[in-house]
C-alpha cells in the first residue's frame, strides 16, 4: 500500500485520445521525493534535449506534492512542468488553491498530457472516469470565465478548473495558466497548453490518502498550526510588514507599499522614484485597495490569507495575489485603481504579472525612442492608460505589433532590432525578471538571481534576512528563537553582519558564507517543490513553521519511509542536480546565469566572478556551470554521467 501519494499517474494523449492510468515505482519516492523531482526524472526519461518548446512529445505535467492532499497544513501546491517556449529549458512553475489536492482526491498524483489535439478540448476528470471533451465552445473565453462556465456545464461549483485564456490559445510566450486562487505564470507554460489543444482540465475526487503513522502525522500538523498561530500573533520585529509574518508576500493584506514603489522600478524596468511614497498617495492607495477588496481569501487547507477578492464596478469579480497589484500601475506611471483595473483583464486573458507589464512598457520605450513607429500604434489611444490596454488587447491577439511582443522582450528585442536590444535590459535566460533595480550589489541575492532557474522571486529569496539589524542586541534578540537554521553558523553569520563597516557588504558575509546561504535557502525551496508546500509557510519567510528539522518527520510519518536530515539534504540536491542536468543537456551553461546588467546600481566585476566560481564549486559543478562527474555519481546519478559522456557534455574520464 502507499502512503501519502496515490501510487498512480494519469496519461493522455491528445494527438490520438488514449488515457492511461500508470502505476509508478515506489523506488522514484526515495529517490526523488514527487512533485518537482519526480516531475524532473519524467522529463529527462521521456523529452530528449531536441525537442521543441511546441513539439507534440513536449510534456506538460501538473503534480502534486508528495504531502498534498494530506492533513500537513499548506501542502497545496501544483507544480506545473514542460519546455519554456521563453527560455527554451525546462521551466517549472507553481500554483496553490485546491487544484493539487483534488488531483490526489481522484487518484492521481500527476497528469501528464504529450501530443495535440487536432481542436480545442477539455479534460474532464471524475475520479475514475476520464473524458476528453470538446471545447470549441469555449474559444477565446476568458481563463476565469472558462472555469465558471465548465461547473455550469458539469453542473458541479465543487469542481476545480485549470484554465487558459486567450493568450495561451494563441502560444504568447508570458500566457499563464488560471486555477481559482492562484496560476502558474511564469515562464509561458500556459502557451504550451494552448499548442496542444487544451483549453482546461476540470477534476473532482472523492478518494481518500492514506498516512504511514496517523496519529504521529496528526501531531506534527498541530504543532505546525500553533507554530502558524503563535508567529501570526507575534510579528518579527524591525522587518518590512510583509516579512514579519507569515505566508507568500501579503501583498493583499497591507497597504504600506513605500518600500515597493519606491525600490521596485517604473516603466520598463528603469526608473526609480525615491521620495513617491507620502502621506497623500499612501491615504489614496489605502481608500483603493481597502475599496476594491471584497474579502481576503486562502488555498487549500491553510489559514493564511494571502490573496483577495477584487470587485470594481463595471467589471467581473477575481482573484488578486502577490505584486500583480503594482506591476500593471508602475509600467504605466498611474495608480493602483488603474492596476486592479487592468489585473482584470490581463488575468481573463491568461498572462504572467510580471512579464506582461513590463512587456506593454518596452514597446512604449521603444516608440519614445523612435524604434518603433506611428505606423506599429496605428489605431493606439493617445492617453497613458488606454496605450497600456490597447497594447495588452494587440499582443494576446497577435495582432500588428503585438505579434512581435507577445514572443517577449529578449525574442522581440532580436526582431525588431535597431537598438531595441538595449531596452530588453532586465532579463536571465530570456525571462523578464521582477522589476527590482538597487544600489550596491548584494552577493546573496547575485547568487540567488544568477543561478536559479525558476524564475520568480518569492520561489528564489528565503529565510535569512534581506538586511542586517542596525544593533548588536537586535540581532542577537533575534537568533535567540531561530531554530529553523541547518547550523549554528548561520546564527554566527547574521550576528556580525552590520549595516557598515568590515562586516557589511558587499564583501561580507565572505564568499563561502554567501554559498552556505544560499545553498541553504535554495535548498529549502526544492524540498518544498518536492513535498508540494507552499514556500510562504517554509522557504520564503523569515522562522516558518517547516524547516529542515522537521521536514524528515513529516515525509516518514506521512509515507513510512525512514529518512532523516542527512538523506532528505541529499534528496534535495539530488532534485537540484536533475534540474540543472535537464537544462544543461538543452544548452544551459555559464553565461546564462548572469543577472541583468543594470539590476545594481553599482557592480563589482572581480567579486562577481569570485562569487561565481566559488559558488559553482560549492554545488559540484564545473566552471562552465556543468555538474561534475564526481558531484553526480555521489548522489546516485549515473545516469546522467552516462548521458552527459555519450553527448561529450563531460569528456571520458574528467572529473
Amino acid at each position: 500500500m502507499r502512503y501519502a501519494e496515490t501510487g498512480y499517474n494519469l496519461e493522455i494523449d491528445l494527438s490520438t485520445g488514449n488515457i492511461e492510468k500508470v502505476e509508478t515505482d515506489p523506488k522514484w519516492t526515495e529517490l526523488y521525493l514527487g512533485g518537482l523531482g519526480t516531475n524532473a526524472k519524467i522529463m529527462w526519461d521521456r523529452v530528449p534535449p531536441e525537442t521543441e518548446p511546441f513539439s507534440p512529445d513536449n510534456l506538460l505535467i501538473f503534480s502534486s506534492g508528495l504531502l498534498g492532499a494530506t492533513p500537513a497544513v499548506g501542502a497545496n501546491r501544483t507544480i506545473v512542468t514542460a519546455i519554456s517556449p521563453q527560455t527554451q529549458f525546462m521551466a517549472y512553475s507553481m500554483m496553490g488553491g485546491f487544484f493539487a489536492s483534488e488531483m490526489k482526491y481522484a487518484g492521481y498524483d500527476k497528469i501528464i498530457i504529450r501530443g495535440k489535439s487536432p481542436k480545442l478540448v477539455y479534460l474532464w476528470i471524475s475520479d475514475d472516469k476520464v473524458e476528453i471533451r470538446d471545447a470549441s465552445h469555449l474559444a477565446g473565453k476568458g481563463a476565469v470565465e472558462t472555469q465558471e462556465l465548465i461547473k455550469q456545464e458539469l453542473k458541479d461549483m465543487r469542481i476545480h478548473v485549470a484554465a487558459i485564456g486567450l493568450a495561451g490559445e494563441n502560444r504568447v510566450f508570458f500566457a499563464s495558466i488560471e486555477q481559482g486562487r492562484s496560476s502558474a505564470s511564469r515562464q509561458g507554460l500556459g502557451a504550451v497548453m494552448g499548442d496542444k489543444g487544451l483549453k482546461a482540465i476540470a477534476i473532482r475526487g472523492k478518494k481518500d490518502i492514506s498516512i504511514a503513522r496517523p496519529e504521529e502525522y496528526i501531531k506534527l500538523c498541530d504543532d505546525v498550526m500553533q507554530y502558524i498561530q503563535f508567529r501570526q500573533a507575534n510579528p518579527i520585529p524591525g522587518v518590512m510588514p510583509i516579512l514579519s509574518i507569515l505566508g507568500s508576500p501579503q501583498e493583499m493584506l497591507h497597504v504600506d507599499e513605500k518600500w515597493h514603489t519606491e525600490n521596485f522600478v517604473w516603466g520598463n524596468a528603469r526608473v526609480r522614484r525615491k521620495g513617491f511614497w507620502t502621506e497623500e498617495i499612501e491615504k489614496k492607495w489605502e481608500e483603493t485597495q481597502l475599496g476594491a477588496r471584497t474579502r481576503l481569501i486562502s488555498c487549500y487547507n491553510c489559514p493564511l490569507k494571502c490573496g483577495a477578492t477584487i470587485s470594481i464596478p463595471g467589471i467581473s469579480r477575481y482573484m488578486m495575489k502577490c505584486f500583480s497589484k503594482l506591476t500593471y500601475t508602475m509600467a504605466a506611471f498611474s495608480d493602483l485603481d488603474f492596476g486592479f483595473r487592468i489585473a482584470q483583464r490581463a488575468t481573463e486573458y491568461g498572462i504572467d504579472g510580471f512579464s506582461g507589464p513590463q512587456v506593454m512598457a518596452f514597446a512604449v520605450e521603444l516608440k519614445e525612442a523612435g524604434i518603433l513607429t506611428d505606423k506599429d500604434f496605428e489605431g493606439c489611444p493617445s492617453d497613458n492608460e488606454g496605450r497600456f490596454y490597447w497594447l495588452l488587447d494587440r499582443i494576446v491577439r497577435r495582432e500588428g505589433i503585438g505579434e512581435v511582443l507577445a514572443d517577449g522582450t529578449y525574442w522581440a528585442a532580436k526582431k525588431i532590432g535597431q537598438g531595441a536590444e538595449e531596452f530588453a535590459h532586465n532579463n536571465i535566460r530570456k525571462h523578464e525578471q521582477a522589476p527590482l533595480k538597487l544600489g550596491m550589489i548584494n552577493p546573496i541575492y547575485y547568487l540567488m538571481y544568477s543561478t536559479n532557474e525558476k524564475s520568480n522571486i518569492t520561489q528564489i529569496e528565503g529565510q535569512f534576512p534581506q538586511a542586517p539589524y542596525p544593533e548588536r542586541e537586535q540581532r542577537e534578540e533575534f537568533v535567540k528563537d531561530w531554530f529553523q537554521v541547518p547550523n549554528d553558523r548561520i546564527k554566527e553569520y547574521f550576528l556580525k553582519w552590520e549595516p557598515r563597516g568590515e562586516f557589511s557588504m558587499p564583501y561580507y558575509p565572505g564568499i563561502q558564507e554567501c554559498c552556505e546561504i544560499v545553498d541553504w535557502m535554495e535548498r529549502m525551496h526544492y524540498i518544498d517543490d518536492a513535498v508540494g508546500v507552499c514556500a510562504g509557510l517554509s522557504s520564503f519567510p523569515l522562522k516558518p513553521p517547516y524547516h529542515i528539522h522537521n521536514y524528515p518527520n513529516f515525509v516518514t510519518a506521512g509515507t513510512g519511509i525512514e529518512i532523516d536530515e542527512a538523506e532528505l539534504v541529499k534528496i534535495s540536491k539530488r532534485n537540484r542536480q536533475l534540474v540543472r542536468a535537464n537544462n544543461v543537456r538543452r544548452g544551459l551553461r555559464r553565461a546564462d546565469d548572469t543577472p541583468p546588467e543594470d539590476h545594481w546600481k553599482k557592480r563589482l566585476p572581480e567579486y562577481e566572478k569570485q562569487l561565481l566560481d566559488a559558488y559553482f564549486e560549492f554545488k559540484g559543478w564545473d566552471m562552465d556551470g556543468v555538474p561534475t562527474k564526481e558531484s553526480l555519481q555521489s548522489l546516485d546519478l549515473n545516469y546522467v554521467v552516462e548521458d552527459f559522456e555519450q553527448r561529450g557534455i563531460i569528456k571520458d574520464g574528467q572529473d
